[in-house]
């Protein structure tokens, strides 16, 4: 049986359970003997793995941002399904994993984490078809962040706790009727459901080899999405030209991020993956600007910067403390 407190000490340096899976990974490669020469080399080596993530980056939200203009057609439900679906086809195609040799408690972790991954998404896409994009996934990013605030017990998370705060109080101008209540409540509990996805995501990279546990949680997640997009979008989902917008989805939201994240963390830090990942709000700003035409204020600008902010000094705080 898994221990939760064991399996939040293990992720809370990592932003998104890539990170965590990584870490492992990056472990077993710097366990063989490295040459002294080799430091510098490693060092300007790294600027290719950063470019991967700062892609990963710019893929899930521009994907994201995408979604947003496909939502007329299908809705906000419908787009969920579609990523969902077509995403795991893609992932069980290219995995191919077997089901055999598993017990009870695998397939439960895999389920849980299929199920987190379905609530996170349908969640996150209710929250942008009602505020803007920065907006959405910097509140959401507060899941993570608490998580490693929670994990670490340090009394200086509590000062990057409260810088957090103030950007999310500065974000919703006082009160978040601003926002949307409904939209930013729907964004605070995708971020919840994030948290509980690195949780589960964790525990499911220790029991299934490779991506197979992605694929099969992927799937798991379609199907439990699928009764809320048809029932929103009907036989909208199958409009040739919604499956395609669909399928860019599904590309830039969750497999091409995932594989450039894998590709990035064999050479890349679990510690230092999660403070590139912390510039999520403001890349998902800039796509929502570019994309949706989501114009930021100055106060907007702000509260994402110490959000932003917030995320790099939880991190760096648990990277301090694992020394």
């Amino acid at each position: 049986m898994d221990s939760p407190v064991k399996d939040i000490s293990a992720v809370a340096s990592a932003a998104t359970p890539e990170a965590a899976a990584g870490a492992v990974t990056g472990s077993a490669a710097r366990g063989g003997g490295v040459a002294r020469g080799a430091g510098v080399a490693r060092g300007a080596g790294r600027l290719g793995p950063v470019a991967l993530v700062v892609a990963g980056g710019l893929s899930v939200q521009f994907g994201s941002a995408l979604a947003v203009l496909l939502m007329p057609r299908a809705g906000a439900l419908g787009v969920v399904t579609l990523r969902l679906v077509l995403a795991a086809v893609v992932l069980l195609a290219v995995c191919r994993p077997r089901l055999r040799g598993y017990g009870r408690a695998d397939w439960g972790t895999v389920l849980a984490f299929g199920a987190a991954m379905s609530g996170m998404n349908v969640l996150f896409y209710l929250a942008v078809d009602r505020i803007p994009l920065g907006a959405a996934v910097t509140l959401e990013v507060l899941g993570p962040l608490a998580l490693s605030v929670f994990a670490s017990r340090r009394l200086v998370n509590l000062l990057w706790a409260g810088l957090a705060l103030g950007g999310v109080v500065l974000l919703s101008g006082g009160g978040f009727d601003r926002l949307d209540p409904a939209g930013a409540g729907f964004a605070l509990a995708a971020g919840a459901m994030w948290a509980t996805y690195i949780v589960f995501s964790a525990r499911t990279g220790r029991r299934f080899p490779q991506a197979d546990g992605l694929a099969l949680a992927m799937a798991f997640g379609a199907v439990l999405s699928l009764p809320f997009g048809i029932l929103e979008a009907g036989d909208r989902l199958l409009v040739p030209s919604t499956i395609g917008l669909g399928l860019g989805v599904a590309l830039m939201s969750s497999v091409l991020p995932y594989t450039l994240e894998l590709l990035a963390l064999r050479r890349l830090p679990a510690p230092t993956f999660a403070i590139l990942m912390s510039l999520e709000p403001a890349i998902a700003a800039t796509a929502g600007f570019l994309v949706l035409h989501q114009a930021l204020g100055p106060a907007d600008a702000l509260a994402i910067a110490l959000v932003i902010a917030a995320s790099m000094g939880a991190v760096r705080t648990q990277m301090s403390r694992s020394r």
